[in-house]
């Protein structure tokens, strides 16, 4: 890539943010509402933003960024995307929240049914933890078991039975992760590590006859992105029809990010129940549990698994949905999100062995991550023996030349629709600078 003439920013200063995070300290526990906001995992102080438009966010300090945060995921188009602002403004203005049944509720299931040939039914919830916990007690509720197969490193979300970390050794049970999980509850979930295809027959095998479900990000993008390897999938798939278990695919970030109709459309498998979230929502609090017929009518009212939420598909939510599906629904999206990204890809990687550093890109569609080592990285053993240190390092670079990325060496990179190739230029003029001191 021939980044002459590209030019960035000086050095960034955050002075007003570090006043403001403070001051939300006294009243937030950690001063954030969300852990990794907090940004204690590269040692710096958090940047308060105060506006975003397209590929950009502006902090209150006035700098401005280019964003491969995206909220974590859901800003596929862009911020602030006019039909989606428009969309959203308009529902406003006839209500906010109903607590009953609307058009746009439907409209956006029929969306969401025809992107996923899995899913017949789904149920609107409003965030992604809520989807899969509903998910698992479906899973519960239908096949009469109790223990769920989770993967080491992946995440579903804060609620009780998957704060779990691995046993003590293979199929073993889950122990709690958290403070306040009791560890009754912990030994539900089995943990295995991710893309290890045998410790899943070990665990089915172990406790034969009681596994509800197996649940997985197809594409595991919570400790960075790892991908399947092949066949991976496929054989979870046919183990769970063995063994008469669900197959739960977690697509709360895959959804509408890798293809249109997620994962399953990308690798040709398909969930027993999917999990939806962060795009579905068009930067708006809402999430989708779906699946089979026979499963989904379990869910109350027309069956015995009880769920309900005072917003679920609340029509500001389902307005900025139904104008982000159609968006992405039209022309070449994907095709066009795929040259970006890759551009990205390549762009990093030439400029890190120019600097002499060794790094692990991995990429699926617009979401990558870029892991300091030398080595593949195919599970979260393999994620914890990066180089942290060096990420750090990366991490301060890149932001105080203008690039926000994630506050983590566990997250992935996003692109969106409006990140232009003159982005994508600065992008890589920076971590060219970024990757020089981590090779100090």
């Amino acid at each position: 890539m021939d980044l002459r003439g590209v030019r960035f920013a000086g050095m960034y200063k955050h002075n007003k943010s570090i006043k403001a995070f403070a001051r939300a300290s006294r009243f937030l526990p950690g001063g954030v509402d969300s852990p990794v906001r907090a940004f204690g995992g590269v040692d710096e102080k958090p940047v308060f933003i105060a506006r975003a438009k397209g590929s950009k966010v502006y902090d209150i300090d006035g700098n401005e960024y280019i964003d491969y945060v995206c909220s974590w995921g859901p800003m596929i188009l862009g911020h602030s995307h006019p039909k989606v602002v428009k969309a959203v403004v308009n529902a406003a203005k006839k209500g906010t929240s109903f607590g009953a049944p609307t058009l746009a509720e439907t409209e956006l299931a029929e969306k969401i049914t025809k992107a996923f040939g899995s899913i017949e039914k789904i149920r609107l919830l409003s965030s992604g933890t809520e989807a899969v916990m509903t998910a698992i007690r479906l899973a519960r509720g239908f096949t009469k078991r109790n223990l769920i197969i989770k993967m080491a490193g992946c995440y579903h979300g804060h609620s009780d039975s998957l704060l779990v970390a691995a046993g003590s050794g293979l199929a073993e049970s889950g122990t709690a992760s958290s403070a306040g999980v009791p560890e009754d509850l912990a030994k539900l979930t089995v943990v295995i590590p991710y893309n290890d295809i045998e410790a899943a027959k070990a665990a089915f095998e172990k406790h034969k006859g009681q596994i509800a479900a197996c649940l997985v990000e197809p594409v595991a993008a919570n400790m960075g992105v790892v991908p399947p390897v092949d066949g991976f999938l496929q054989q979870l798939r046919e183990l769970c029809d063995a063994e008469k278990s669900l197959l739960i695919f977690d697509e709360v970030i895959t959804g509408f990010r890798v293809a249109f109709g997620g994962a399953q459309e990308l690798y040709g498998v398909k969930a027993d129940i999917t999990c939806l979230g962060k795009i579905i929502g068009g930067g708006l609090p809402l999430a989708a549990v779906g699946g089979r017929s026979e499963i989904m009518d379990m869910l109350s009212p027309t069956g015995p698994v009880y769920q309900a939420g005072t917003l679920s598909g609340n029509p500001i939510a389902t307005a900025a949905a139904n104008a982000t599906l159609e968006l992405l629904a039209k022309g070449n999206c994907y095709k066009e999100l795929e040259a970006i990204s890759k551009e990205l890809e390549e762009g990093l990687d030439e400029v890190a062995k120019r600097a002499g550093v060794s790094v692990t890109i991995n990429r699926v569609g617009s979401i990558l991550s870029c892991f300091f080592t030398d080595r593949p990285v195919r599970n979260f053993a393999d994620v914890q023996r990066t180089n942290v240190k060096q990420f750090k390092k990366f991490f301060s670079g890149m932001l105080s030349r203008g690039i926000y990325l994630a506050p983590s060496a566990y997250e992935a990179m996003f692109v969106s629709l409006a990140h232009t190739k003159r982005d994508i230029e600065k992008t890589i003029l920076a971590a060219e600078k970024a990757f020089g001191r981590c090779a100090d």
